[in-house]
């Protein structure tokens, strides 16, 4: 089972991406649907990928999220490589298609 931290302030983020090689954010709300049909199946395939770390925050509790990494609707998955952003999902996530992408990252790790 995979381990999610929580992050509750934006400074938490930087922190969370600098101390993960591979870090994902999960940013999602309470009372969106779309969010809440995902998140099993994003932790279910993360199991594959042991070394890619994840993280949820809430978009409502830290509001600065949206800003700060430029999010426009939720949920919005982002995949983080030493540092810098490597794919973004948003909304309607394609699972084949994001699963593809992490292996080929794992590929080249």
């Amino acid at each position: 089972m995979i381990n999610v931290q929580e992050i509750t302030s934006v400074n938490e983020i930087d922190t969370f991406i600098q101390n993960n090689r591979l870090s994902m954010l999960y940013v999602s709300q309470e009372d969106c649907n779309v969010c809440h049909a995902i998140y099993p199946k994003l932790k279910e395939l993360l199991n594959n990928y042991p070394e890619i770390k994840l993280a949820h925050i809430d978009a409502r509790q830290v509001e600065a999220v949206a800003g700060k990494l430029l999010i426009f609707t939720v949920p919005t998955i982002i995949l983080f490589f030493d540092q810098k952003e490597y794919l973004r999902e948003g909304r309607f996530v394609q699972f084949e298609q994001l699963e593809a992408r992490l292996e080929q990252l794992y590929k080249a790790v």
